[in-house]
């Protein structure tokens, strides 16, 4: 059998080898020439599965290694006989991550403490439910909202989006991308969404770039309407609209799920149900070589710091969101170049955080979290 495979998934270089003919190919290069007589498609969001090319081609099987699937036509795959799998779940607790690291840097830079801070979550999926959590550790209190959720569960603690606009001090988005339908998050967050922006929220967007309008975020940030924005996906990737960055808080190249942790559940998740589609005798595959951090020993002095300092200084040295902001802004138009060669990036599990000095509130918050504590 033939496999295509996205030379830029980690980690699956060697691993079918054995049992198939594997060709590596940059995502966006993957054509129907190069599929036409390919078995199975492992790939990335830049490969876009759709009738235009995948009709006449042999391929049975597509894996993307990435939470969404927008860019599979799934009705297609469906009417063809073509399985798929997305790697649902695999970067949670990178986004997860990548927010808390932007929530403690808006509170150091702005000045204001988190706790007590209200935070909308939008999209209480993998990513919502992990971020929900680390707001709790941080004092936040979470609002959350869900449509497609609340109607199946009949959940009371699901808000409406008027409340969520009304009421919060922050408002980050977790939804997949969907063009149509009663739930169609394609520019959910619209002129008329942020007209109804009340307390001048923080807007942080990690899910599509497509949910928020670019346009419409640009009038809201000239209008005041609200405080800032936190962006790390965008619309027309890779070509995005350069005039927007300079004016955004964060600004990053669609990296908030790219820890090498991620990374690596992405590529096992997607290499596991394509042995299992084929009976290929390789089972519960995982990476065994993902790199371990420079620093993975965090030493923190606790004398004259509050709760939030510190577990700031943990995360900051476990991740330091204003890298990819700097890089991004000093350089727009290698914003693929910059994805493509993302720093090795480890989760807050991989890290032991030691404390000189007694803080019960920050060792509470930090094993919340998910880091290890030892003294």
């Amino acid at each position: 059998m033939k496999i295509i495979v996205d030379n830029k998934i980690p980690f699956i270089e060697g691993i079918l080898e054995p049992f198939a003919d594997v060709i590596y190919v940059q995502g966006n290069l993957i054509t129907k020439e190069v599929i036409s007589d390919a078995d199975a498609l492992l790939i990335r969001t830049r490969t876009k599965c759709d009738e235009a090319l995948l009709k006449g081609s042999p391929v049975k099987f597509i894996g993307s290694a990435t939470i969404g699937h927008d860019h599979i036509d799934t009705d297609y795959c469906k009417k063809n006989d073509i399985a798929w799998t997305n790697a649902s779940g695999c970067n949670s607790s990178s986004v997860c991550q990548y927010v808390t690291s932007a929530l403690l840097k808006l509170s150091l830079d702005k000045g204001f403490s988190l706790k007590g801070k209200i935070i909308g979550i939008v999209g209480v999926g993998h990513v919502g439910s992990k971020v929900e959590k680390a707001a709790n550790a941080l004092g936040m209190t979470a609002l959350l909202n869900d449509p497609p959720r609340a109607k199946h569960e009949n959940n009371k603690r699901f808000e409406t989006l008027d409340v969520i606009l009304e009421k919060s001090d922050i408002i980050t988005v977790h939804v997949p991308l969907t063009l149509s339908g009663e739930d169609k998050t394609f520019h959910f967050f619209d002129e008329r969404t942020f007209n109804k922006i009340e307390k001048k929220a923080w807007v942080i967007n990690t899910s599509r770039g497509e949910v928020v309008s670019s346009e419409a975020l640009k009038n809201a940030l000239a209008n005041g309407t609200i405080a800032g924005a936190i962006i790390d996906v965008w619309e027309n990737e890779p070509n995005i609209d350069e005039s927007l960055i300079n004016n955004l808080f964060i600004a990053t190249p669609h990296i908030a799920g790219y820890s090498a942790d991620g990374k690596a559940n992405g590529t096992s998740i997607i290499i596991n149900a394509l042995c299992k589609f084929f009976n290929i005798e390789l089972k519960n595959w995982k990476p065994q070589n993902i790199p371990p951090p420079e620093n993975a020993v965090i030493t923190i002095k606790t004398n004259g710091k509050n709760c939030e300092e510190i577990v700031g200084e943990a995360v900051f040295n476990s991740y330091n969101i204003a890298i990819d902001d700097i890089n991004l802004k000093n350089s727009p138009a290698t914003f693929e170049k910059q994805r493509d060669n993302y720093r090795v990036r480890r989760e807050f599990s991989s890290f032991t955080v030691v404390l000189k000095g007694k803080n019960v509130a920050a060792e509470k918050t930090l094993t919340e979290l998910g880091f290890n504590l030892t003294s």
